[in-house]
């Protein structure tokens, strides 16, 4: 059969058969195709001479049959800012009803009983659903180090007659039905710069031209027979492959010529499909929903005498290590809010995080804060046009950061908290909770590097104000013919989360384990900030700092590892600062004239 023919087919099991002229208004086909299709299914003895469906026929439709549906659910909805710090994507409520519950709902009036969703991102808050409407949640635990290609490759062994959907869309229609015979694929009949894909007049999925838009894609797919096993064996393939990281599962399987033609196309029409992406999609599909007066959405408009529909063009940007931070327009002034991140109200003590802020504003150090939550860390900024950060890179820019720290230690400010290199150490250790790290030789390593306390208090400078987190991301050149910098730029120094009191010369050390310094780029940059070579014990003292700041940071993104967010080649490189810069202080002169004075 043909996809008309099977079309035909399925109406006709649907609805029993009367006439004609009623087959050719259900399904937008003309009365001469419907005698035809009629004709040739009659021919091939899926109906009878009363246009009734046969034993053929049934068995078809039986073996085809939807029997259940994976839902994706696992990831972070990044673009969803501010919502997705207290709601996951399937959780928004549009018109009274959740996005999942629907698609459940509408699952179910179709006969679909056997439900399997994909959970990751704050797995917890759908677990309700198990008991509610008998949900199996199947957790990705990698939700955070790819797309949504990791998660269906969790539920391969369900995609056999089995409807395959994302969590964030609204289908003002029932998009599932309780009778299907062969694979397709969703598409809507409008078209998408972003697809790569579009529909051939045979209505099969065929690659775009260079810069031709594509039709627009739903996520929603319906696997079945071959096609199901050749989709499985790919996902499987493909999810250990690196290129696929950041693939979503169309990506891996319909760049496939001979399983993309393995599906046939559904077309949707546009004004009948949502998918919701950002704040903004959610304010204008529901105005009402729950979700759009969050805590965020409530601390901007205090803070800025607005209302919520003048909150606009809201975009994430990239994601911190410590926190996420959104860009959004009011009125007309343009404005960042940082929103911490997981973990960081064990990590981060905001008080102190505000002192820091508050000397370092009247001081002229930082960016413009508008506002600073003491308690939960929430923060909003003037967003700066045309800044940049610096580049590590670049031996100008490398002058003008160093000529910021060097003012800022010169000033010797001072607050009531120590940063403690070595108490963090240990408490980001413990808040593992007495599971083992990762790395076999952990407790080695970590009586290595403490052996190398004693030199660096032995040649500690005065402790004055730190910022501690002094990496090449938070130099901020923002143009400004008028101040120090490189002659065009002021330079800021922002995000002053971790600042105490310390060895000033942490910065240095901080900033080149972030930029991922070799010793060579290590001593230039030591250079570059004393105007010249420091003595030797001074610039040993940064190697043995080099090696517990990075094991330092090498425990706190264990902690991360264990909240879900992973950082992949930093935390491997914070844990060779470690052992590497032990054994280089180690091996120095300056080390044994320590050693052998006996201090």
């Amino acid at each position: 059969m043909n996809i008309r023919e099977k079309e035909l087919l399925i109406s006709i099991a649907e609805h029993p058969f009367s006439n004609q002229r009623e087959l050719a208004q259900r399904t937008g086909c003309s009365l001469g195709i419907i005698n035809r299709l009629l004709r040739e299914l009659t021919e091939k003895g899926y109906l009878d001479r009363d246009a009734k469906l046969t034993e053929l026929a049934s068995e078809a439709l039986e073996s085809a049959r939807p029997q259940r549906a994976v839902i994706l659910a696992a990831g972070y909805g990044m673009r969803m800012v501010p919502i997705n710090t207290e709601t996951p994507k399937g959780l928004l409520t549009v018109r009274g009803e959740t996005l999942c519950e629907r698609l459940i709902r509408q699952l179910q009036e179709a006969g679909v009983r056997e439900i399997h969703m994909v959970v990751g991102f704050m797995k917890e808050q759908y677990e309700f659903l198990m008991d509610r409407y008998g949900v199996d949640l199947i957790v990705n635990r990698d939700y955070a180090g790819g797309n949504n290609l990791l998660s269906i490759e969790k539920a391969a062994r369900y995609l056999e007659n089995c409807y395959v959907l994302p969590c964030d869309i609204w289908c003002a229609e029932n998009p599932f039905r309780g009778r299907e015979l062969y694979p397709w694929y969703m598409v809507t009949d409008e078209k998408d710069r972003r697809s790569h894909f579009r529909t051939t007049r045979k209505m099969e999925l065929a690659e775009t031209s260079r810069g031709e838009a594509g039709d627009r894609m739903t996520g929603i797919a319906y696997l079945t027979g071959n096609v199901a096993g050749a989709v499985r064996e790919r996902l499987q393939i493909s999810a250990g492959q690196a290129r696929y990281r950041g693939s979503t599962w169309e990506e891996a399987v319909l760049e496939q010529e001979a399983l993309r033609k393995g599906f046939a196309v559904r077309v949707m029409r546009d004004s009948l499909f949502s998918e919701i992406n950002t704040y903004e999609e959610l304010r204008e599909l529901d105005s009402g929903s729950a979700q759009l007066r969050t805590d965020a959405i409530r601390v901007i408009c205090g803070v800025l005498d607005a209302e919520p529909s003048e909150i606009h063009d809201i975009r994430v940007l990239k994601k911190g290590m410590t926190n996420r931070s959104f860009l959004f327009s009011c009125r007309d002034g343009r404005y960042i809010m940082r929103i911490p991140g997981e973990g960081t109200e064990q990590m981060i003590n905001r008080r102190q995080e505000a002192e820091a802020y508050r000397l370092a504003a009247q001081e002229g150090f930082c960016e413009e804060v508008l506002y600073l939550n003491p308690d939960n860390g929430y923060k909003i900024t003037r967003y700066e046009p045309d800044a940049r950060v610096c580049d590590a890179a670049v031996e100008s820019d490398l002058e003008a950061c160093m000529a910021v720290l060097r003012d800022l230690h010169g000033r010797r400010l001072h607050v009531g908290h120590t940063f403690d290199i070595f108490g963090q150490m240990q408490f980001y250790e413990n808040l593992r909770g007495g599971a083992p790290s990762v790395y076999r030789d952990y407790a080695e390593t970590k009586a290595h590097v403490r052996s190398l306390k004693p030199y660096i208090e032995a040649f500690a400078e005065e402790q004055v104000l730190t910022h501690i987190d002094a990496v090449p991301d938070n130099f901020l050149f923002v143009p400004d013919r008028n101040a120090f910098g490189d002659g065009r730029s002021k330079v800021l120094l922002i995000d002053w989360e971790y600042a105490g009191m310390q060895d000033p010369h942490t910065d240095l050390a901080m900033f080149c384990i972030y930029a991922m310094y070799d010793r060579t780029q290590v001593d230039r940059l030591i250079e570059i900030y004393f105007q010249g070579p420091p003595p030797e014990e001074t610039r040993v003292k940064i190697y043995a700092l080099i090696a517990a700041c990075g094991l330092l940071w090498s425990n706190w993104c264990e902690y991360k590892r264990m909240l879900g967010v992973e950082f992949g080649a930093y935390s491997l490189a914070q844990y060779r600062y470690a052992k590497d810069y032990y054994r280089i202080v180690r091996a120095s002169e300056a080390w044994r004239a320590f050693t052998e004075s006996g201090r």
